[in-house]
């Protein structure tokens, strides 16, 4: 756990206690797991993404995002680079990591801009930024990493 918690603006640590329940299961989830990956599924107009909530709360560690898999195909490639981080292998931006999902994946930061179209979950959590996401971006059907 982070030893400062005058800087954290989350649920948590502001213990508020007005929580929504879909909060109350996150701020839960956080508690016992260390993190959650909250999946947003495809539709017809867009491809579903995911991402986490809690390792910057619990470890002072980037938040993770995927996009354009199916979001069951992405929660495990999350969970398992959250792991390893609480493990203590660091997550950097621009970071090749080739031992994730079978295929190369590079991590890339994520412009504050994007924050409010992809991650309200995230932000209803922590209250307000900063609080930093790396995407990780899997290559395109000719194995090329963007």
């Amino acid at each position: 756990m982070p030893t400062d918690r005058t800087a954290c603006h989350c649920v948590v640590c502001r213990q508020t206690t007005d929580l929504t329940p879909r909060a109350r299961v996150t701020a839960d989830t956080i508690d016992r797991h260390g993190w959650q990956v909250v999946g947003v599924p495809a539709d017809d107009r867009r491809p579903g993404w995911a991402y986490t909530i809690g390792l910057w709360h619990q470890r002072r560690v980037p938040e993770l995002a995927m996009f354009g898999l199916d979001t069951h195909l992405m929660q495990p490639v999350l969970n398992d680079l959250g792991g390893r981080t609480v493990e203590g292998d660091p997550l950097e931006t621009d970071q090749d990591r080739h031992e994730i999902a079978n295929v190369p994946v590079i991590l890339k930061r994520v412009d504050y801009r994007w924050y409010k179209a992809f991650f309200g979950q995230a932000i209803g959590f922590y209250r307000k930024p900063p609080f930093p996401f790396l995407q990780v971006v899997w290559p395109n059907r000719d194995a090329a990493l963007p």
